[in-house]
C-alpha cells in the first residue's frame, strides 16, 4: 500500500500451498487449515509466520477487509481500490496513488506481491513489519483518510465481522492487532511464482530464442539489483530517475546523507502489467524504462555505482538488446496469479 510520506497453482510442492485454500475459499466457507510453503527457488521468508500462523478463517477475513470500502473515511476506498489484482495489485495506469476525494499521492503504487520476503515496505522502507503497513494508507489524508478506532467500531457494528473474527481468532473481540494480522494473512499469501520463467526454471518449458537472449542480457546488465528469483535485492538505490531535491527517498527515513534519492528496488514480477514505472510513475512503457537507463540517467552524488561503470552514466543497450530484454521480462507475467479467484473480492 502506498504512502505519500513513504512511499498459482501448486506444482510439485514447491509453490505456495494455496491448493489447501481452495475448498475454503468458496463464499462464506471459513473452515480448514492452510499451509504456507515457499517456492523452492525463493529465499527464506522474512515475515514471522509463527507469530501469525495462516488459517483459512484468517485468510478469508483478511480478504474481506482488503476489499472493504469502510476502511476509508467516507467508505469509498478500499485497499483493493488501489491494489488491483488484474494488474498484480498495483493501481493500473495511475502515475501516483489516487485516493479519497480524488486526491493524489506523491509516489506510484507498488505491487503487492511476494510480501512475505520483504524486510521493508514502501518505496523508502519506512515500515519494517507487514502488520504495520495498513495503518499508513488508512490514516494517510490523501489515501483513505480514516482513523483506526473509527474503522474498528464500524467492524464491531457489522452483522458479519464479529463472527468472522471469532472464527479466525477464537473470540469475537475486534482489536487492532487482530485486524492487522488478518490483513497480513491475506497479503502474505499473494505469492507469484508460476510465470513462464518459473516453469522454465522448473524444467516444464523452454524459452524462445529471443527470451533466452534477453535472460542472458538481463543477468549481465540488470540482475545486480533485480536479483532472481524475487527479482529484487530488497535494497535501496538511487537510479537517478529524478533530481533528489524533489523526493529524498530513503533519506527521509534514515536522515543519512548517503541515502538521498535512494528507493527500494521493486520486483520485476508481472512487470508487463504494472506500468507506469518508477516511484514517480513517469515512464509509461518497458521500452521507455530501458531508453531511460540507456541515455537519461541523472547523475548525482548518491547515484548507484552500477550506473557509473565503464566511464559512462547509465547502461549501454542497443535497440536489439532492449527488445530481447523486454521479451524476457514478459516471461515474468504470472496470469494464474492475477486471475486466481481466491484473491478476488468475494
Amino acid at each position: 500500500m502506498t504512502s505519500y510520506q513513504k512511499g498459482i497453482p501448486v506444482l510439485a510442492g514447491i509453490l505456495l500451498s494455496l491448493s489447501l485454500l481452495a475448498p475454503a475459499c468458496k463464499k462464506n466457507d471459513t473452515s480448514g487449515a492452510v499451509k504456507f510453503v515457499a517456492p523452492a527457488s525463493f529465499p527464506t521468508p522474512v515475515y514471522n509466520l509463527s507469530a501469525n500462523p495462516l488459517t483459512q478463517s484468517g485468510f478469508v477475513l483478511g480478504r474481506k477487509l482488503f476489499y472493504d470500502n469502510r476502511l476509508s473515511r467516507d467508505s469509498t476506498i478500499s485497499c483493493g481500490s488501489c491494489h488491483q489484482q488484474f494488474a498484480s495489485f498495483v493501481h493500473a495506469g495511475h502515475i501516483v496513488s489516487h485516493g479519497i476525494d480524488n486526491k493524489l499521492g506523491h509516489r506510484n503504487t507498488p505491487a503487492l506481491v511476494n510480501l512475505a520476503w520483504s524486510y521493508d515496505f514502501f518505496w523508502d522502507g519506512g515500515v519494517h513489519d507487514m502488520d504495520l503497513v495498513p495503518p499508513n494508507p488508512i490514516k494517510n489524508p490523501v489515501e483513505m483518510d480514516a482513523q483506526l478506532p473509527v474503522v474498528l467500531d464500524r467492524l464491531r457494528n457489522d452483522s458479519k465481522y464479529p463472527g468472522m473474527f471469532k472464527d479466525a481468532f477464537g473470540t469475537d473481540e475486534i482489536t487492532t492487532t487482530r485486524f492487522l494480522q488478518a490483513l497480513s494473512q491475506f497479503m502474505y499469501t499473494l505469492v507469484s511464482a508460476n510465470s513462464k520463467y518459473d516453469k522454465y526454471v522448473r524444467g516444464e518449458t523452454t524459452l524462445a530464442a529471443e527470451e533466452q537472449q534477453g535472460l542472458h542480457l538481463f543477468q549481465q546488465k540488470c540482475a545486480t539489483c533485480h536479483t532472481t528469483d524475487l527479482f529484487t535485492d530488497r535494497k535501496f538505490h538511487n537510479n537517478g530517475i529524478q533530481p533528489t531535491i524533489t523526493d529524498s527517498g530513503r533519506y527521509n527515513v534514515t536522515l543519512d546523507p548517503a541515502d538521498i534519492g535512494k528507493f527500494k528496488t521493486p520486483t520485476l514480477r508481472n512487470i508487463e502489467k504494472t506500468g507506469p514505472y518508477m516511484h514517480t510513475g513517469g515512464l509509461r512503457s518497458l521500452q521507455a524504462v530501458l531508453d531511460y537507463y540507456g541515455s537519461s540517467v541523472n547523475a548525482s552524488a548518491t547515484l548507484d555505482t552500477v550506473l557509473t561503470r565503464d566511464g559512462r552514466t547509465g547502461i549501454a543497450l542497443s535497440e536489439d538488446e532492449k527488445t530481447q530484454i523486454i521479451a524476457f521480462l514478459k516471461t515474468l507475467t504470472d496470469e494464474d496469479f492475477m486471475k486466481d479467484p481466491r484473491f478476488s473480492e468475494q
